[in-house]
């Protein structure tokens, strides 16, 4: 169980650290645009297309951390006022469901990757293969999968996302 934990907090950090820098290039990214535009007046032709990129990139690189945590955005109000054994098994169906889903998502996702690299489906502006960014949603998605199960074998489910000893 340590080995597994070890080996997901490992892949939580990485996943964490790529969304950081993701976020910060569409930071300078948006920097440089504004400092071109407003006093070169010219920007980057492709500057909100490749915001747009990193975002979505951040975003679903960053979702294995909020999935570890269990820190996702719910609507608990009346789970809180359940007794603890009605709690507990909602939770436990609520990662069977998102497990399910997310290797469902994983599924039909893949097809699509495909598709965009046999027919080299290239963007309007940075002229970048789509499947270079279309790929960040089901590599996020396959890595929530597998926090989820991890959180499923290790218990972490049990825990409290409010708990900050369960945080990373």
């Amino acid at each position: 169980m340590r080995a597994l934990r070890c080996t997901v907090e490992w892949i939580v950090l990485v996943t964490r650290s790529l969304a950081g820098v993701l976020l910060i290039c569409s930071v300078a990214l948006n920097f440089a645009n504004i400092v071109g535009r407003y006093f070169f007046h010219s920007s980057l032709s492709w500057g909100e297309e490749g915001m747009l990129f990193f975002m979505v990139g951040c975003v679903f690189m960053g979702s294995g951390a909020v999935t570890w945590s269990g820190r996702h955005l719910r609507m608990d109000f009346i789970v809180r006022l359940l007794p603890e054994p009605a709690r507990l098994a909602l939770a436990l169906l609520c990662e069977f469901l998102f497990l399910i889903t997310a290797i469902v998502l994983v599924w039909f996702a893949w097809p699509t990757i495909n598709q965009l690299i046999q027919f080299d489906q290239r963007s309007l502006a940075a002229d970048l293969p789509l499947a270079i960014p279309q790929s960040a949603i089901p590599i996020g998605l396959l890595i929530m999968a597998l926090v989820v199960l991890a959180r499923l074998v290790c218990g972490k489910w049990r825990e409290s996302p409010g708990d900050p000893e369960t945080g990373i």
